[in-house]
């Protein structure tokens, strides 16, 4: 339920979005799992898993969505020894190479006889549409796999006009004066990490970890060019995280004190906590993604 990475996108056109409408067009795109020849499957499932029956779990406007994928697993090398042990005795056979396109032939046959007997994986991915700030959060650190979802998404609901979020300022440079000034601005502190980076290419990295990022030692790295592409950051008394200069958010931590919030809700009854415990991280992101985007000089106009 808690989210641990975000990456940000947000509309560039104006969008209606309800649960009810979401809800029918994800039906069209369920999981189901991988057959026996199938390499990898990817659809949306239950937003709340086992606890739910929906595949949009909304509240206040605003919508979990979720999406998972399973993949075959069949190693690169076991394809390539047994193609190799083909290919040596066709051509001790026939006593001649075989070309190119016959090796490609028999891969493909060799991939779909093992695909039957390959272990799989699965994994899920989620995302939050706020149709009250024009945006979505996927929880990945990874571009790609939230492009994946999107790209699911867009498909069931027809047309999903968004762009990754950015600023007209670079994100390093706003950074790189924050750590300068020794804060970052209300309601944002500074923690102990950092990451800086010379502008050159083939300039150097450094890494702070548990240091008071205010000390002449990393201070003196600004003095020789480099910038500040990841910073540890705190939301007021809720939310750690590291901010990246690609606008992302990594390590999301939801503070104990802020998750106890709904323990009167108690355990008791498993959909009502997470029900609870959703509509409590949706808004504490959203008044997180609202004082991002505002200490960071807004966003610029869409295109």
């Amino acid at each position: 339920m808690w989210f641990k990475n975000l990456t940000l996108y947000r509309f560039n056109k104006p969008v209606s979005l309800d649960a009810e409408t979401l809800e029918k067009a994800l039906a069209d795109f369920t999981f189901s799992p991988c057959s026996s020849q199938d390499i990898s499957k990817f659809g949306f499932s239950k937003a709340l898993g086992k606890q739910g029956d929906a595949l949009v779990h909304s509240a206040n406007n605003r919508h979990l969505i979720c999406a998972t994928k399973e993949e075959k697993i069949l190693p690169g090398q076991v394809i390539k020894e047994a193609l190799e042990e083909k290919v040596g005795q066709l051509e001790a056979e026939e006593n001649r190479k075989l070309t190119k396109k016959e090796k490609d032939a028999l891969k493909d046959e060799i991939t779909t006889s093992l695909l039957p007997r390959a272990f799989s994986r699965r994994s899920q991915i989620h995302a939050l549409i706020l149709p009250e700030i024009n945006m979505i959060l996927v929880d990945s650190s990874s571009a790609t796999k939230a492009e994946e979802l999107l790209a699911l998404l867009r498909k069931a609901i027809g047309s999903l006009p968004v762009i990754p979020v950015s600023f007209e300022q670079p994100l390093e440079v706003q950074l790189t004066e924050w750590l300068k000034q020794g804060h970052a601005p209300a309601p944002f502190e500074m923690q102990d990490e950092a990451e800086l980076k010379a502008v050159a290419d083939e300039g150097g990295i450094v890494r702070f970890k548990q240091q008071v990022l205010t000390e002449d030692e990393v201070l003196a790295h600004l003095e020789t060019g480099k910038q500040v592409t990841k910073l540890a950051l705190h939301f007021g008394q809720s939310i750690a995280f590291l901010l990246q200069a690609d606008a992302s958010l990594k390590r999301l931590k939801f503070s104990e004190e802020f998750r106890a919030g709904n323990d009167e809700v108690g355990n008791d009854d498993p959909m009502a906590r997470l029900d609870a415990d959703f509509a409590l991280m949706g808004s504490e992101l959203v008044a997180l993604m609202t004082s991002l985007v505002d200490v960071l000089g807004g966003l610029p106009d869409a295109e």
